[in-house]
This record gives C-alpha cells, structure tokens and sequence, in this order.
C-alpha cells in the first residue's frame, strides 16, 4: 500500500471522485501544510493556519499507479485559480499536491509540465508541489461526507 495527498478545494467532493479509482483502497480527509498543531475545521476556515484541505488517499500500487492518481487530480479541479475553487475562497482551497518521496515528486513534477505544455489550460497551473508534512485528520462527520448523504459529488 501507498500514500499520496492532494488539494483541490473542499475536500468532500475530492474525496468522493478518489474513492471511486479502482485500487484506491481508503480515503480520509484532513489538513496539512500549515504551521498550526491539530487544527479544527473552524481553524483551518479562518485562512490563518496555513493548512489546506486535503485527501489522504491509500491505494494498491499494483492496481493503481501515482501516475492516474496525478491524472485524477488535474480533472477533478481547476489548478489555474489560486487558492479558490468555484465559490470557496481562502488559501485552504489552493491546488497542491504533497508529495512523499522523490519518485512522487519527480512524477507530480512531470505531470505539471505536462499538463502545462498541453495547452488544455489557458492560464498558468499555479498547484503547488512541495512534501508532505504532518497530516491531521477532519472531524469524523467530514470523513465520506457525500457518501453518508448519498450524494456522489458537490458541484454547484
């Protein structure tokens, strides 16, 4: 089993579309990248802990590589709007990807140039890619949000 993290704006309709991959194996849903210890989900909306919110996603690499998890992640979001999605606002919301190890950055690397160089996008990509650091789980009634509400996305 592997590990991989991303950031693309709420986190409950992120969650929902991982959860779906074949070979993704668990998700859970939390924040990371901040400097604020065990932070709540009121914290990390003041857009003052520094924290994202992100996707933990464990998966089976011998079903699913990082690399259509990458693919995944450039179409669940808009990686050119800098710290919002749609109506969320703040830098919780940016697009990153943290990474955790070299091969996982040499790959999300590579993915964004790609993605770039595509021409899909008419802006820059401004999703960042740096290591991931200490993950602090979302309270329990965040985890498979859309899943406990029979809902299979978020879209407004």
């Amino acid at each position: 089993m592997q590990t991989a993290t991303f950031a693309a704006g709420c986190f409950w309709g992120v969650e929902e579309s991982f959860r779906q991959l074949p070979g993704v194996i668990d998700t859970q849903v939390g924040y990371l990248g901040g400097t604020t210890a065990n932070p709540t989900y009121q914290d990390v909306c003041s857009d003052e802990t520094g924290h994202a919110e992100v996707v933990q996603v464990t998966y089976d690499d011998s079903k699913i590589g990082y690399e259509q998890l990458l693919n995944a992640f450039w179409e669940l979001h808009d990686p050119t709007t800098l710290n919002r999605q749609g109506p969320d606002v703040g830098t919780q919301y940016r697009s990153a990807i943290f990474f955790q190890s070299p091969e996982q950055e040499r790959l999300a690397r590579e993915s964004k140039e790609k993605m770039q160089a595509s021409g899909r996008f008419r802006r820059p990509i401004v999703t960042e890619i740096t290591p991931a650091s200490v993950f602090y789980r979302a309270e329990e009634y965040h985890q498979k949000y859309l899943s406990k509400r029979g809902l299979s996305h978020c879209h407004i």
